[in-house]
């Protein structure tokens, strides 16, 4: 027999966790002591918010869920931001809330909530544990909602009785998640598409990145000359030194490469939601049907159209369409002119006028290009002050 807390413990050993994060708290202590005799390194944090971010952060390094725990009520609502870059950067994690015993809940018991309720809007899905023979259940379907489709985050209440319940159920088999690839079809109405382009761009955004995808989306962009940006918070998605990078469609991009995505003929997003950012709060391309052919790569069909309606549009994991690409014939390209242009332009702004002040933020954003590791991860929040890094910031892996 083991405790409820012990078995939640094993289900997060035997899907491969390795590292979590916490602000302690009473309404889990059955998990804090099952984690004491874990090789899970528990990290102890002083904020919630804290703890939820650097889960995020994790899970947005590692492509696997982020785990994190916080005690009920207000450790929640304070986890809540963590959970909303989650959300809104497409990263698996998956937040553990300690929650009042079954036998006061509905009844407002001191720092209860109804957690479906306060995280169904920002949560891929919310809800609580019933009982601890149904442990291993819930959690695999935690691991299976954060990774599969759009990644995203998933909150699991534990009740406090539950964790502390003795019981003995099989443990579940480690989350395969099922991966889908382009038709030939796809990629056929793709090289349709893309050989009638004149001003193609290729935008890459979130939705399941790693390392190899973004070295077999820049070498197809750069065997057929084609100019790529990446959307959002996404600019270590492809070598920034390459000579198709063209930028980052940020805050406060640059006025070249907006004018560069209103212009084109052809999109085609790798990833992403073609969201309020990269597209100038959607005034670049036109809603609901661009101007430009739109060709929409998402492993999430309900992404497919949710703003823009595309001309093709390709469920696929992103790894397996990358993959795909490694077929793809050599195109006859009709825009090196247009992607020589863009990379200039991405060069030119670069540079950077020097500001009058004892601080020159211009300069010390050069002085770290030009210093960090190629592994150095950066760290930056939210507010005008993110123009710096979203400018002048490069990255050379993922």
């Amino acid at each position: 027999m083991r405790s409820g807390g012990r078995i939640l413990v094993d289900q997060l050993e035997l899907n491969g966790a390795d590292l979590a994060f916490c602000l302690p708290g009473e309404s889990f202590l059955p998990v804090l002591d099952a984690l004491y005799d874990s090789p899970i390194r528990l990290v102890s944090c002083r904020h919630e918010q804290g703890a939820a971010n650097a889960a995020e952060a994790y899970g947005k390094l590692t492509g696997r869920p982020g785990i994190c725990f916080v005690t009920r009520g207000p450790g929640a609502t304070q986890a809540a931001v963590g959970v909303h870059t989650a959300r809104q950067d497409s990263t698996p994690m998956i937040l553990f809330v300690g929650h009042v015993p079954r036998e006061v809940q509905g009844r407002e018991a001191w720092q209860e909530l109804d957690y479906a309720r306060v995280f169904g809007g920002i949560a891929k899905a919310a809800w609580s544990v019933d009982s601890a023979d149904r442990i291993p259940e819930h959690v695999a379907r935690a691991f299976s909602l954060a990774l599969s489709g759009r990644p995203g985050p998933v909150v699991l209440a534990l009740p406090e009785d539950v964790l502390g319940e003795m019981a003995d159920p099989p443990d579940g088999a480690p989350v395969r998640i099922g991966r889908a690839a382009p038709r030939e079809s796809d990629l056929a109405e793709l090289r349709e598409v893309l050989g009638a382009a004149e001003r193609p761009l290729v935008v890459v955004g979130e939705g399941g990145w790693t390392q190899q995808t973004g070295e077999d989306v820049l070498a197809f962009c750069e065997a057929n000359t084609l100019p790529v940006a990446c959307a959002f918070r996404c600019q270590d998605f492809v070598d920034n030194h390459s000579p198709s990078y063209v930028g980052v469609l940020g805050v406060a991009m640059d006025d070249a490469l907006a004018a560069r995505l209103r212009e084109s003929d052809v999109v085609l997003a790798v990833g992403g939601r073609i969201g309020e950012v990269p597209t100038k709060r959607y005034t670049l391309l036109d809603v609901p049907s661009p101007r430009q052919a739109l060709v929409h790569v998402h492993p999430d069909p309900g992404e497919l159209g949710f703003v823009y309606q595309p001309d093709v549009a390709i469920v696929s994991t992103l790894p397996e369409f990358a993959n795909g690409l490694r077929r793809f014939e050599p195109l006859e390209p009709r825009w090196n002119a247009w992607t020589q242009a863009a990379r200039a332009d991405y060069e030119s702004n670069l540079r950077h006028e020097p500001m009058e002040g004892a601080v020159d933020l211009g300069k010390i954003m050069a002085f770290l290009r030009e210093r960090l590791p190629p592994d150095a991860i950066q760290t930056c929040g939210a507010g005008n002050f993110t123009v710096w890094a979203h400018r002048f910031a490069e990255f050379t892996q993922y």
